[in-house]
């Protein structure tokens, strides 16, 4: 067990990280517990239906919460750096120049009022002594470098005036333009068609490349974590029920819910008799838990675990090497349903 307070030696570590919001309803605990690490040059992928934590954990690392509305504790290392304890102005200095955020909509996070350029100009002045002359020959390259056609016009253009691809683009050259080593990408392809969502991965493979960062990625969408990511971790409940390299995660999963999340993609590779099969019923209420296992109201086999799925949080444990799974069911009998039962039918 790590020391509390220790840096780590991966680049970015979250530890015991706890996101709570105290409404009138009563405490939504949006993030209760989630450890994770993350090197340079790699991709993980966190993956969860709506609600799960997901996007609140990345605000968290970036300090995007509002202190004031938000209950925080835990440990967030990144590059030997503290952030959960360290003050909103030093978090505010590392936002940008040491790590930074893809939003899911471009459109809502650009300011409508200022052209791409401008917008672009001005996170690059904030962490660099430079000239609006220089900090705009930058801005030029940096679309360029994106993909975007003749950026030194485009650089003049306001947001509305890109298509969504194109929006997605300046929002990445945006969020690059002072070579964050953590980039953490929210939904960076949602409402975009195949054919951009393709352009846009193969783009953020190639920045990755190129940059050695670290990139987190966001997604409820697998196939999105098939393509990029080097590890996946599936969130539940605000907790996490499973971790995993992608090539396990897909090929030897060990939890129930991540079952279901297979069982609801898509598969172009092979035929399909019958239609794809959502997880049965509704995410938790984050306000309200169910007790014990959070997922068991909806797992096909809470039945048989003797009572501890509706008794006992299940804690984290190693099902076989570099993989996490958070279930009662013994490891060996979680391997032969999904070799006899699920993955047959997938």
């Amino acid at each position: 067990m790590t020391d509390p307070r220790t840096p780590p030696e991966a680049f970015l570590e979250v530890r015991d990280l706890r996101i709570h919001f105290p409404t009138d309803d009563g405490l939504v605990r949006s993030v209760d517990g989630l450890d994770f690490r993350l090197e340079r040059g790699r991709t993980l992928g966190i993956v969860g239906e709506s609600g799960s934590g997901k996007s609140v954990t990345s605000l968290g690392i970036l300090g995007l919460h509002n202190r004031r509305n938000c209950r925080m504790s835990g440990e967030i290392w990144l590059d030997g750096t503290e952030l959960v304890g360290s003050s909103p102005e030093k978090v505010r200095r590392l936002r940008g120049r040491k790590m930074a955020m893809i939003f899911q909509d471009p459109l809502s996070s650009m300011h409508p009022f200022y052209s791409v350029g401008s917008q672009i100009v001005e996170a690059y002045r904030i962490h660099h002594d430079v000239s609006k002359k220089v900090a705009r020959k930058h801005a030029v390259e940096m679309l360029g470098r994106v993909g975007i056609p003749t950026p030194q016009k485009r650089v003049d253009d306001y947001p509305h005036q890109f298509s969504g691809g194109m929006r997605q683009r300046a929002m990445i050259a945006m969020a690059l333009s002072c070579d964050p080593e953590l980039l953490i990408a929210d939904e960076p392809t949602t409402a975009l068609d195949v054919t951009v969502q393709a352009q846009i991965l193969d783009l953020l493979r190639d920045l990755q490349e190129e940059f050695n960062s670290a990139i987190i990625m966001i997604t409820h969408d697998l196939g999105v974590v098939a393509e990029l990511a080097d590890d996946v971790l599936v969130m539940y409940g605000g907790r996490c029920v499973e971790q995993a390299t992608v090539e396990a995660a897909f090929h030897a999963p060990a939890h129930p819910y991540t079952w279901g999340l297979l069982g609801s993609m898509p598969r172009l590779d092979r035929a399909r008799s019958e239609r794809l099969m959502p997880v049965k019923g509704t995410p938790p209420s984050l306000i309200n838990l169910p007790s014990g296992c959070a997922f068991h109201p909806r797992c096909a086999y809470a039945d048989l675990t003797a009572g501890r799925s509706t008794a006992e949080v299940p804690e984290l444990t190693e099902t076989s090497p570099g993989q996490l799974a958070a279930c009662h069911l013994p490891a060996e009998r979680r391997r032969r349903i999904w070799e006899e039962e699920i993955r047959p039918n997938l």
